[in-house]
């Protein structure tokens, strides 16, 4: 039933753009895949009647993709680049597609403020347990779609993922989130905040210092402790900037997910551009000195989940979903008071 609910959801979806009011990302897509996964499939609908309104129609395309690398990065071919992926995954298998496309577009990790890796990992998600189903490739089309139309690179990361800025000093995962340094005006949109880090001199060896992988399971496990890492550190900065510090968990969680549908050898970069992700949203939104977590009623993950769905947020629920796996990995449970908090905040 909830896999019903789930491919109608995608159907209403997919006649809407990937974003709205130019620029703004479409978060149904994701909102709807997290709601049905943790069993909230009687509101998917009813959230669904709320947040149509606000979206954009499939945008048109200008002419075929031919040259893949010139219309990289250009939102006006977002049409083309909804077409070129529904013919691939038409014609090929998800994951052969993925495979080719993972490596090209993860350079370009801070597409859309980190929504499409982000979209791309609740679609494959969905997939994994329904893996010939045809809204589900249309979900996988349209969100690396996006992400090719928007795909932008972090400042200095692509020393990081070709391996070649190795740091004075290799850092765990604590002490190189805590040697991020910050841009000194936080204000303005997110592009011109990353626009900002070349600018910064500690910010490509703060980049450069986190241990790389070496082989695909410390890959996986650097992944699983950043996604820890991150939804402890929203606790302290996300009263800063509520909804966008939310991307610097949401983001590794959506990388940690795809792993399993990608070749090993892939997983070390993989690693390396969600750091490179998360680090930029720290470095860029987080306040130099956080402040002490809140104090929050506990709760089960059920319970954690329930509460987001109710409150309605597309960023709750997100978050909410991401800090559930992480908690699941970890058996953490500072991480369930991060949904709450956020929340609270939004």
């Amino acid at each position: 039933m909830s896999d019903g609910i789930l491919d109608e959801a995608y159907e209403r979806l997919h006649r809407t753009g990937p974003e709205y009011e130019g620029w703004l990302s479409n978060h149904g897509p994701m909102a709807v895949e997290a709601l049905t996964r943790h069993g909230h499939q009687r509101q998917v609908h009813r959230w669904l009647d709320d947040y149509l309104g606000r979206l954009d129609e499939l945008p048109r395309g200008l002419h075929p993709i031919d040259d893949w690398r010139a219309a990289l990065g250009d939102p006006k071919r977002a049409g083309d680049w909804l077409a070129y992926f529904d013919r691939h995954l038409r014609e090929h298998p998800w994951r052969d597609v993925l495979g080719t496309w993972w490596p090209r577009l993860l350079p370009g990790i801070a597409a859309g403020a980190t929504h499409g890796v982000i979209r791309v990992g609740h679609a494959v998600r969905a997939l994994e347990t329904d893996d010939a189903n045809p809204r589900r490739l249309t979900e996988l089309a349209q969100a690396l779609g996006y992400w090719a139309a928007r795909w932008q690179p972090i400042p200095g990361a692509d020393r990081v993922l070709d391996g070649t800025s190795a740091g004075r000093e290799e850092m765990g995962m604590d002490a190189a989130l805590a040697g991020l340094p910050r841009i000194d005006d936080q204000t303005g949109g997110v592009r011109d905040r990353l626009g900002q880090l070349p600018g910064v001199p500690r910010w490509e060896p703060a980049l450069a210092a986190l241990r790389p992988a070496r082989i695909p399971d410390e890959a996986k496990r650097g992944l699983t402790t950043l996604v820890h890492r991150a939804g402890l550190d929203y606790l302290r900065f996300g009263h800063a900037a509520p909804v966008m510090l939310v991307h610097a968990v949401t983001a590794p969680t959506a990388v940690l997910r795809t792993l399993p549908a990608l070749d090993r050898t892939l997983w070390a970069p993989s690693l390396a551009a969600a750091w490179a992700a998360t680090a930029a949203m720290t470095s860029v939104y987080a306040p130099s000195d956080g402040i002490a977590p809140p104090t929050v009623t506990a709760m089960t993950p059920a319970e954690v989940f329930a509460r987001a769905a109710r409150h309605g947020d597309e960023h709750v629920v997100k978050l909410a979903d991401a800090v559930l796996d992480a908690h699941a990995a970890s058996g953490d449970d500072r991480l369930l008071t991060a949904a709450g908090y956020a929340g609270q905040l939004i």
